[in-house]
């Protein structure tokens, strides 16, 4: 799968390792401030990018929706 850093990751990001992309902060992603960070982590235990693609909640509606795309298939 091919993805375009530049369009997930805040500018500071774009050219980091991976390894570093997944331990950093979550307001890495771009469109994601510092206060949402806090309200993740508040809400979620959430702190790193790792984290958040790792929350059973995301996981959950990342297949809710690949289910609901091969029934209209």
């Amino acid at each position: 799968m091919a993805i375009d850093l530049d369009k997930v990751l805040d500018k500071a990001w774009a050219d980091k390792p991976l390894s570093e992309v997944l331990a950093a902060p979550v307001a890495a992603l771009k469109g994601v401030t510092d206060k949402d960070g806090q309200l993740l982590h508040e809400a979620f235990g959430v702190m790193t990018v790792a984290d958040l693609g790792q929350l059973k909640y995301v996981r959950w509606a990342q297949a809710l929706v690949a289910l609901n795309q091969t029934v209209k298939a």
